[in-house]
């Protein structure tokens, strides 16, 4: 389960500081698929971001009482001079150890084909290269609740594929948040939804609910 009790978090601009997302309050339980929905700008990735860790809030708490990969599609993690390898190599020992990190090189190695691109330095990657990297090494994990940021949008058409059945593989074992413009790719893998407006977010049981009342407000 994953509770956000009176999350907000702001952001400079030109004008001044701007609230993206004020008093938020959710929980989320494990073992579902959860959309995040919501316009450009309304905060998706921020929230994203703020569950896993990555960013931390201005105001409030996020308690985590199970194990939160980070957002698989934000690849910014990557030390840029190292290879795909010893990046992955590096991660393993800290989140695995010495004899787990063989078998969790070759998995992701596997999963991302990128080929030789694996032993060049991550600064010579692409995004969607990063992206590609970024999912197999999630994947290579056992987390309770799978972060997603548009990742079944990266690479090719099989790559998307792949992806998308490594997802629906964790069903009845994990959950999964997922930030997606596609709707299909929601009402693939996802039953529940949070519907982000103004700063504010709205749990859902149902996406297709979510959905509805997102398209009322278009």
């Amino acid at each position: 389960m994953i509770e956000l009790k009176n999350v907000s978090k702001k952001y400079m601009s030109r004008k001044g500081s701007k609230w993206v997302l004020e008093n938020i309050n959710l929980t989320i339980p494990t073992g579902v698929n959860v959309g995040l929905i919501g316009r450009n700008g309304a905060g998706k990735s921020t929230l994203l971001r703020l569950i896993g860790g990555m960013d931390i809030p201005d105001r409030g708490e996020i308690h985590r009482n199970c194990r939160v990969s980070w957002p698989i599609g934000l690849a910014g993690g990557f030390q840029g001079s190292m290879t795909g390898r010893q990046n992955v190599k590096f991660v393993a020992r800290i989140h695995g150890n010495a004899v787990d990190a063989k078998e969790i090189i070759e998995n992701v190695e596997n999963f991302a084909e990128i080929g030789d691109a694996f032993d060049e330095p991550v600064s010579t990657y692409s995004s969607g290269m990063r992206a590609r990297l970024a999912f197999g090494l999630s994947l290579a994990f056992d987390f309770d609740v799978y972060l997603s940021d548009e990742a079944t949008a990266v690479g090719d058409q099989v790559f998307r594929k792949k992806a998308i059945a490594a997802f629906k593989e964790r069903v009845g074992k994990s959950g999964l948040i997922i930030v997606s413009h596609g709707e299909a790719i929601l009402k693939e893998l996802c039953q529940s939804a949070i519907l982000l407006d103004k700063g504010q977010a709205i749990w859902y049981e149902d996406l297709n609910k979510a959905l509805s009342e997102y398209h009322k407000n278009q």
